[in-house]
């Protein structure tokens, strides 16, 4: 079985394929046409570009049935051409959470998106991360249940470059636990606990953002 995935990896039709670097969008699929031991003749696929490259510059691709993986650990070829291409084709279908072991990648959409509604709180609530697609509200439930099974204080650190969208995946945690925890509370115009403490952002990051490249107003 391990050998029939591994050939069936770089094997496309009747020719192999491998990740090659690519300008435009970091990797490329190519056919290879001649192997000439430590360089292989390929041609990329879509363009037809002909090249020879070493074959310590090419990377194994993963079988079809890996596309769009919920959980890049689980890839066959764990490599940097088949990790992109995985978070590509999952942003592209606008699946923008994507686990990766232990951890959960986010790619900011810089878009609205119909996926921190109420309902889809509740349909989070107590599931394990087998049960539902990859959402920061999985990270936020694993850290409450711990939390209240353990007795035990809980982190959950969101990294990243400017822009990524640490904020705004900041925001939708607290508003998962306020939801989560029946908080009724509310403002003198109605606002509920979770908007109460979103709103001090703005207050919050006046003593500490930055404009950068990426982001006029980065927390």
């Amino acid at each position: 079985k391990q050998w029939y995935q591994r050939r069936v990896a770089i094997t496309a039709g009747d020719k192999k394929v491998v990740w090659v670097g690519d300008k435009e969008s970091g990797f490329a699929k190519a056919t290879i046409l001649q192997d000439m031991g430590d360089t292989l003749r390929i041609t990329k696929v879509g363009n037809h570009e002909e090249i020879t490259v070493k074959k310590e510059d090419t990377q194994q691709v993963n079988p079809p049935k890996f596309e769009k993986l919920e959980d890049m650990a689980s890839l066959t070829y764990l490599n940097e051409a088949s990790v992109l291409h995985n978070l590509r084709q999952r942003y592209y279908s606008s699946m923008i959470y994507t686990y990766s072991g232990i951890f959960c990648v986010a790619i900011n959409p810089y878009a609205r998106l119909p996926i921190y509604t109420k309902e889809v709180i509740n349909s989070y609530r107590g599931k394990r991360r087998s049960e539902m697609p990859p959402h920061i509200y999985t990270v936020a439930d694993e850290s409450y249940q711990t939390m209240i099974q353990q007795r035990e204080n809980q982190s959950i650190l969101i990294t990243g470059e400017s822009g990524a969208g640490k904020t705004e995946n900041t925001k939708k945690v607290i508003q998962y636990f306020a939801s989560i925890c029946g908080v009724e509370s509310k403002s003198a115009d109605g606002a509920g606990l979770d908007e109460q403490l979103v709103r001090c952002n703005p207050v919050l990051e006046a003593f500490g953002n930055a404009k950068t490249i990426k982001n006029d107003n980065s927390s």
